[in-house]
């Protein structure tokens, strides 16, 4: 189960709909061990493509440091789906190598009112997706 506060449910929605109608991608880092998103890292899609996120080599390796300067790791994962839902894509799940993470998708499809508005998590692990019940709270 993900627990997680509104204001960082609210933090993803606005870069998704931001990047729109490009997908959005990052990462929330947390204490390590912890299980708990705090410190919110928007990324740039190198990509720049409605269809596919990737995350800029060198920009990644950048953040992995500063993670683990800070003893921090990637609590969520996190990329938009602009057309569909909010489902991870067989791409999607062939690049997910962080067995501990969090795989949130958020899909704005209904920018265009096109359909409902999705806020979806997933564990991925060896390439296999169980979607996860997700708690929204005021704070931790």
């Amino acid at each position: 189960m993900l627990t997680i506060t509104q204001a960082l449910v609210d933090q993803i929605v606005a870069h998704a709909r931001q990047d729109h109608p490009d997908e959005a991608c990052g990462v929330f880092a947390g204490p390590a061990g912890s299980g708990r998103p705090e410190r919110f890292i928007p990324m740039l899609n190198a990509a720049r493509s409605p269809t596919f996120y990737e995350f800029d080599s060198g920009d990644l390796l950048k953040l992995y440091r500063e993670m683990d300067d800070r003893d921090e790791e990637p609590v969520i994962i996190y990329h938009s789906h602009t057309a569909t839902e909010a489902y991870p894509s067989r791409t999607d799940i062939s690049y997910a190598n962080e067995p501990g993470a969090h795989y949130v998708l958020v899909s704005t499809a209904d920018a265009d009112d096109a359909g409902p508005f999705q806020f979806r998590s997933y564990r991925i692990v060896e390439g296999e997706v169980t979607e996860e019940e997700v708690t929204v709270v005021d704070a931790y």
